[in-house]
C-alpha cells in the first residue's frame, strides 16, 4: 500500500493538514489525531512520511484514491503526445522539391513533431539505392539544427527510412 493508515502510522506526533472545518496545519499526538478521526468517521492518513513530523490527512481512502486517479488522468491528458510526420522522396527527386520538403521537415521538427523521411523505390528504381540514401543523408545534413536522428537510415522493404526527433527530446 501507498500510504500507512490509522493504526499503521508509526510517528509519536503528526501535522494534520486540510480537516473539513477549516482547520489547517496542526500539529497533534498520534492518539488525539486518531481520536479525531474516528469522531469524524473518517482515515487518518500519512501524506508525507518522511516530514518532521510526517504530514497527516483526514479523509476517506476511497476519496484520496479518487482523487489520485483524477490528478493522473489530467496530467496524462495534458501531456503532449508527439505526432510523427512523413516526408517522401523518390529517387531522382530534383533540388527544388527536396529543398521545398525539407522546408516542411523543418516546421515540423520546431514544433516538436518528429518526422519520417523515406525515399521508395518503385520498379526499376530499386537499382538506385545509393541516390536514395544519399538523398537521406543530405536531408539529416540539413536538418541538423532542429532535429537529430533517431533511427539511422535504413531499407525497409522497398524504403530507405530516417527518423529525426526534435533536438531536446531524448533518444533512446
Amino acid at each position: 500500500m501507498k500510504y500507512r493508515i490509522n493504526e499503521g502510522i508509526t510517528a509519536s506526533e503528526v501535522r494534520v493538514v486540510q480537516m473539513q472545518d477549516g482547520t489547517l496545519n496542526r500539529i497533534y499526538t498520534l492518539e488525539e489525531a486518531l481520536a479525531l478521526a474516528t469522531s469524524l468517521e473518517k482515515d487518518l492518513i500519512e501524506i508525507v512520511p518522511q516530514a518532521k513530523p510526517p504530514v497527516c490527512r483526514i479523509i476517506e481512502l476511497s476519496k484520496l484514491m479518487y482523487e489520485e486517479k483524477k490528478k493522473d488522468k489530467e496530467k496524462k491528458q495534458s501531456q503532449k503526445q508527439a505526432e510523427m510526420k512523413e516526408i517522401r522522396f523518390g529517387p531522382q527527386t530534383d533540388d527544388h522539391d527536396f529543398d521545398f520538403k525539407t522546408k516542411h521537415a523543418y516546421e515540423f521538427l520546431e514544433k516538436g513533431h518528429k518526422v519520417r523521411a523515406f525515399v521508395l523505390f518503385r520498379g526499376r528504381s530499386i537499382v538506385y539505392k545509393d541516390q536514395g540514401f544519399s538523398i537521406l543523408e543530405r536531408f539529416v545534413k540539413a536538418l541538423e539544427e532542429v532535429g537529430k536522428v533517431e533511427t539511422e537510415p535504413k531499407m525497409e522493404g522497398k524504403k530507405a527510412t530516417v527518423i529525426l526527433v526534435p533536438k531536446g527530446t531524448k533518444t533512446k
